[in-house]
Formats: structure tokens, sequence, C-alpha cells
């Protein structure tokens, strides 16, 4: 497959799901139709309550990993444009695709099918996307695609009020963990990426997965989904996570787990796809820097709670986490050994 058609958006007239797509038994979703629950908490982040809000976010975080936010501040319009924007960007041809997102030597915006490992994964996922740096803005834009034509005012503009959104939310956390004010800021919270996955129609759902099933390498991650397709694994079942309108979905991370000493679970989680229509998610990773340290907070650790992990540079952390990122356990494991 060359690069023109490496693309599965790309793809034209596939009436089967080719072989380097089909997940071995014991990994594919099956019946996709799990039920959709709305067994994910949903906080309403205007509730002047804020003990009670802290309270629930939480219990949400440590029940499932994950929780659903509404009055958020993001303008439901902002959404559906930059929804649309990616939608146009993941229509254009392979090629042109590549060309938008060559512009940075350092390769700060990128886009790729299945994932970056594509050459020596066993199994290609159901997807492509797209992946760039958005903090601060004036230091990466001017990488961004300049098509769609709309694409960096739209996409910025967005961008700005994510950020806003997140330093909301890891406060209330913070709070909630008792670490004080401003524990996330900085080097903790300075390197979010902005993630587009882009799940064209497949012509058997069940043989295939969007994303496999893992825990994400950060702190929190900040989804927005229209379409059904997220599940949440809780107690060895998958929960269908109901898009809840105009509502971002929130999930913990493994960094958030390592800082809160175990106290807060990363969300496991997977994404199907279906035979009739694209779905598209719109990710915002909130990542430390490169050489932020990831380790246990000193007020989580008493002779009670002991600390469960080890001291790691981020970059080390997700140099190894990639390899492994399918394998949950192994990942645990090597977040709690030692590496001095």
């Amino acid at each position: 497959m060359g690069d023109q058609v490496n693309f599965v958006s790309n793809w034209v007239g596939v009436e089967s799901v080719p072989e380097s797509y089909v997940y071995p038994p014991e990994k594919r979703p099956g019946n996709v139709a799990v039920p959709v629950e709305n067994a994910i908490p949903v906080v309403d982040l205007t509730d002047h309550d804020r003990a009670f809000l802290v309270h629930k976010i939480l219990d949400a975080s440590q029940e499932f990993g994950f929780f659903q936010v509404i009055n958020h501040g993001v303008s439901k319009t902002l959404i559906e444009e930059t929804m649309r924007v990616f939608e146009e960007f993941h229509a254009m041809s392979g090629p042109e695709k590549k060309r938008e997102c060559s512009k940075d030597p350092n390769r700060s915006c990128r886009v790729y099918t299945s994932s970056e490992n594509f050459v020596k994964e066993k199994t290609h996922c159901w997807r492509d996307a797209l992946i760039f740096n958005c903090h601060p803005l004036d230091k990466y834009v001017h990488f961004w695609p300049q098509n769609p034509s709309n694409y960096r005012e739209v996409v910025g503009a967005y961008c700005i009020v994510m950020r806003k959104l997140v330093v909301e939310i890891l406060e209330l956390i913070s709070e909630g963990l008792g670490l004080g004010k401003g524990y996330f800021g900085d080097e903790m919270s300075e390197n979010p990426l902005l993630l587009v996955n882009h799940y064209p129609p497949c012509p058997n759902p069940s043989l295939t997965l969007g994303l496999s099933q893992h825990c994400d390498p950060s702190l929190i991650t900040i989804l927005f989904q229209q379409i059904n397709g997220l599940q949440v694994l809780k107690d060895g079942q998958w929960i269908g996570v109901h898009p809840v309108d105009n509502a971002f979905v929130v999930n913990i991370g493994f960094v958030l787990q390592v800082v809160s000493n175990g106290k807060l679970k990363a969300g496991e989680h997977r994404a199907v796809i279906n035979a009739k229509m694209s779905r598209q998610s719109i990710t915002y990773l909130v990542y430390p820097k490169d050489d932020a340290t990831m380790e246990p907070a000193k007020c989580m650790i008493n002779e009670a709670n002991p600390s469960l992990y080890h001291s790691l540079q981020f970059k080390d952390f997700q140099r190894n986490y990639l390899p492994m990122a399918a394998d949950t356990k192994a990942v645990i494991q090597y977040i709690s050994s030692d590496h001095s």
C-alpha cells in the first residue's frame, strides 16, 4: 500500500476487512452493541456547591477513571465548527494530508494511519489520526495545516478554550486530592497534544477495533465524541459511553495514577466502529513536559500508604509505554519497578 492509499479514510469500495486488520478472537469486540448505560457520571461544572463538585469528580475518577462534564464554557458552535474542519481534513487525499502535516522538521504535527508503529504492529486499527502540539499556540500554529482554509483560526480558538477548561478541571482534582492550588500547573500540564481520530465505516466492525484496549499515558484526557464508540472497562465488563449533548468525556491517565499514588486509576478503554457511518473524536491529551518528574505527590504517601511507584522522567515513561500500550498490566509493572 503506497502513501496515497494508506489512509483508511481514502479507501474506496472495501467489502471485507483486510487480514492485517482482523484482531485475534479474544481481542475482537464481537457484538459491538454493548449496553449503553449512562453509567459514567455527568458533572455540571456550574454547580455552586464546590465541595460536592470535587467529591463527585473524585468518586467517578476512583470508580471508573472517567467522568463527563457539562456546562463547561466551550460553545457548541465552536465545537461543531472544529469537528467540521477536521472532517474536511480527513476527507482530503492521502498526499494532501501528508503535505499539510510536513511543515515542521521536528514533527510537531503529523498524520498517520492505525498507529505511529504501523510497520511493527501485529494488527492494525481501523482509524486515521492527526496529532499536533497546541500549547503555547504561537510556538506551533504556523506548523499546522493551512487547508482547510479556516483550520488555524477555528482550531486555534478551540485550543485556547480547552486550555482554560483543563486548568479548571485540574484545580478541582488537585483540591480533591489535597494537593493545593496550582499543583498541576507549569511542567505537569504544559505539553498538551490534540489528537483527532477518524474512524471510517467498516464492512465488519465485529472483527476489528478503532483503538485497542489501553489506558492513556497522560495526566488527564478530555474527549469530544458525537457518535457512540467509546467503551470503558469496568469490573471486566465493557460499558458504552453514551454521548451526552455538548458534553466532554474526561479520563484519568497513568501520570495522574502515579501522582495520586494509585488513589485515582487510569481508565481502561477502547474504540469500536460501525458499518454505516464514520465516527470522529477530538482528544485533548494533557502531558507533562518531557523532563518533568513523574512520581507520587509527597502528601499522598504515609506509613499506611507507602509509595507504589518509582520516580521516572516523563519522556522515559512515554518511550517505554508505547511498545506495551495495549498491555496495561505490563505498563503498571513498569511504573511500579525501580529504574535507578
